[in-house]
């Protein structure tokens, strides 16, 4: 039953962690271009140096929000089953 909790709460970070980096990355974006971001960077009508600088910046934003969110949840995860955090992140 505990797995079955760590699993839920890791998942729930992870989607949460998902709609922060995409928050992040558009209003990221916005600020250092002053356009929205684009739709989609796969389109051969954007500008390739931009469509490799927005893949460049979400993949920074949505690594570093897993990687912050899988730390997040294991601590807690540890806290609630007496756990270490290492214990716990080896057995994911």
């Amino acid at each position: 039953m505990g797995n079955i909790v760590a699993k839920l709460a890791t998942t729930a970070a992870a989607v949460g962690a998902s709609f922060i980096a995409h928050k992040l990355t558009n209003g990221t974006w916005k600020f250092v271009t002053g356009r929205d971001s684009p739709e989609n960077p796969e389109d051969p009508d954007i500008d390739f140096k931009e469509a490799v600088a927005f893949a460049v910046l979400s993949g920074v934003i949505v690594g570093l929000s897993r990687m912050i969110a899988n730390r997040q949840s294991s601590k807690v995860i540890a806290r609630a089953s007496g756990k270490s955090s290492e214990q716990v992140a080896d057995a994911s």
